[in-house]
């Protein structure tokens, strides 16, 4: 490319608006450190005590809980930040979302839902994303929902997240736009969703909505498989988890610490 366009070469990406970028012989490491840190630093939890996951799994976030009004745009900034960091941390990925339905009006039980969040950043600020070399190159893809998961609105929500070998590259946790009226039709909704991510790339088909899976199916461009719930990444996507159950998934999507690094920097 040199020899046809007047280029300098700038050497390895170290930095990418607010990413930080490792890359050894075995891998390619992004993370926010730096910006995590200002997160803490901004909101004032800089010496906040770490948690070990985002959400308590046995609450749930209702509208009007009765704490009292938090402060709107404090809330906000904080929930936008969050979201922000989401660009490599899909483990926080429900939680940043959840949040976010209550950017009007939050309650202080939402600021400091926030927080804790926030909180449990602070014991991961090394964390990232890993993508490995040598990894067998199989577009593999997990969908969840959690039925009924909203209280007001007795809505479900659905988390997918897609892998080609090693970490996550497109991941997503939503509310359903419809109520589901069963287990099945939630997972249906999800999967529907995680099928047309799943092959919107090829651009392939503009078909309707649940129908989408079989024709998609027919004609070869995904594979449905049976998964294990203790497998199941997408859980991550869909509600709040224990501590040892958020870990666990949080190492399958290949959200990892710098000290899981290997090999030299590549030159």
């Amino acid at each position: 490319m040199k020899e046809k366009y007047e280029m300098t070469d700038l050497g390895l990406l170290y930095h990418f608006l607010g990413m930080g970028v490792i890359q050894t012989y075995s891998s390619i490491f992004i993370h926010q450190r730096k910006y995590a840190s200002s997160l803490l630093n901004k909101f004032g939890l800089t010496d906040c005590k770490p948690v070990s996951n985002p959400l308590v799994a046995t609450e749930k976030l209702i509208k009007d809980d009765g704490s009292g009004a938090a402060d709107e745009e404090n809330y906000r900034k904080l929930v936008g930040s969050l979201l922000y960091l989401t660009a490599t941390r899909p483990d926080v990925m429900y939680a940043a979302s959840l949040l976010a339905r209550y950017m009007h009006g939050p309650s202080n039980k939402h600021y400091g839902t926030a927080k804790r969040v926030v909180r449990c950043v602070k014991g991961t600020l090394d964390y990232g994303l890993m993508y490995e070399k040598g990894k067998k190159a199989v577009l593999m893809g997990y969908c969840d929902s959690d039925w009924g998961g909203s209280i007001e609105d007795s809505k479900s929500t659905s988390g997918y997240g897609f892998s080609f070998g090693s970490g996550v590259f497109s991941w997503a946790s939503v509310k359903q736009n419809c109520v589901a009226l069963s287990t099945a039709e939630a997972e249906y909704v999800s999967a529907s969703e995680a099928t047309t991510q799943a092959i919107w790339p090829r651009m392939l088909y503009n078909k309707g909505r649940y129908h989408f899976i079989k024709d998609a199916l027919q004609q070869g461009a995904i594979d449905l498989v049976y998964c294990p719930t203790k497998d199941q990444v997408a859980d991550i996507f869909t509600k709040a988890l224990s501590k040892e159950r958020f870990n666990y998934l949080r190492d399958k999507l290949g959200v990892l610490s710098t000290q899981s690094l290997k090999g030299s920097v590549s030159v």
